[in-house]
């Protein structure tokens, strides 16, 4: 069986990650800094010593880099880099600033973006953190730093990864991108990204 870490999970699960994970092939570890969502391991992006080096197959992250100082995107890359194994490759999505600063040229920066199950996300909410969750003490929900298509490109190029494919999913203000620790052709990488992300 193949394994992915989970990074950042919260009280996520494998069934709220990727179709592609969502299957009997892949057991889940779960990785976070917040013991109290039960994870497997406890640590942070900027140091995930408790994963041994080339030891999972996967890596997922959904809305966490945002959440890393600038300088410690590269370290947090890396480390998502080391734990992979040789064939490895990772799943992260985050917000795009692009389509959420074309709001913001709009003058919509506090209007409703759209609705999620916490309730409306603002821009200022996508930009800078949810601001009811901050509000009720989860500072970990604050935003350091922020991503557009060719900047997540680069930083994941900068880091190793010999092979980036990015989309930007305009409607829901956010990037998915996939990104192999190895070489591989350009169908086999299509046919990867699809079989995640459909």
């Amino acid at each position: 069986m193949k394994s992915f870490l989970h990074v950042g999970c919260g009280p996520k699960r494998k069934d709220q990650t990727t179709k592609g994970f969502n299957t009997d092939e892949w057991q889940e570890i779960r990785f976070d800094i917040d013991e109290s969502v039960n994870p497997d391991l406890v640590g942070t992006m900027t140091d995930m010593s408790s994963v041994a080096s080339e030891s999972v197959d996967a890596v997922f992250s959904s809305h966490n880099i945002e959440h890393l100082y600038p300088h410690d995107v590269p370290v947090a890359l890396g480390e998502f880099r080391r734990v992979l194994k040789p064939d490895g490759f990772v799943v992260i999505t985050c917000p795009d600033l692009q389509t959420v600063c074309a709001l913001v040229a709009e003058d919509k920066l506090a209007d409703a973006a759209y609705t999620s199950p916490a309730g409306p996300i603002t821009p200022l909410d996508i930009l800078y953190g949810h601001r009811p969750a901050m509000a009720h003490g989860n500072l970990y929900m604050a935003h350091r730093c922020g991503f557009t298509k060719k900047t997540l490109t680069a930083d994941l190029q900068l880091a190793g990864f010999a092979i980036v494919g990015i989309v930007s999913r305009t409607e829901h203000f956010d990037l998915w991108a996939i990104a192999s620790k190895k070489e591989m052709s350009e169908d086999a990488f299509i046919e990867l990204f699809h079989s995640q992300l459909g």
